[in-house]
């Protein structure tokens, strides 16, 4: 016997597609925001032309080793937010960034401010695979 779905679980399912099926694009527009506030240098092709004119994901995609090598001379803010960044990209690099950084759970991101924190959650939120 074929029943129904009650109305507020049909809606909840199309949100949910609605949602995901924008995802690719919320997640790169929040990438690009993140790119812009940790620098440029770290993504893509390293410079600011590249940042404006990339059109996707892959376009800025991070470079580890320079970053991977700077870790020491940046704050710990920078540090964190960086590898949180790359840790999307790749999880296992990423995550051994983060570990150096003495990160152990989402509760470290407190030292993170605002404009930060809303670029990891907006990633988090729109992650779909790199």
């Amino acid at each position: 016997m074929n029943q129904l779905l009650p109305q507020d679980i049909v809606d909840q399912i199309q949100r949910e597609e609605q949602h995901f099926a924008a995802a690719p694009q919320a997640f790169f527009e929040a990438w690009k925001r993140g790119v812009e506030i940790a620098g440029p240098q770290w993504f893509g092709d390293g410079t600011r032309e590249g940042l404006n004119q990339a059109k996707s994901k892959w376009d800025l995609r991070p470079n580890l080793l320079r970053a991977i090598d700077a870790l020491g001379v940046l704050s710990s803010g920078e540090r964190m937010f960086l590898s949180a960044m790359f840790s999307f990209y790749d999880a296992r690099e990423g995550g051994a960034m983060l570990k150096r950084c003495h990160f152990h759970g989402l509760a470290d991101f407190d030292g993170l401010d605002l404009p930060r924190r809303r670029v990891i959650a907006d990633l988090l939120l729109n992650y779909n695979g790199w």
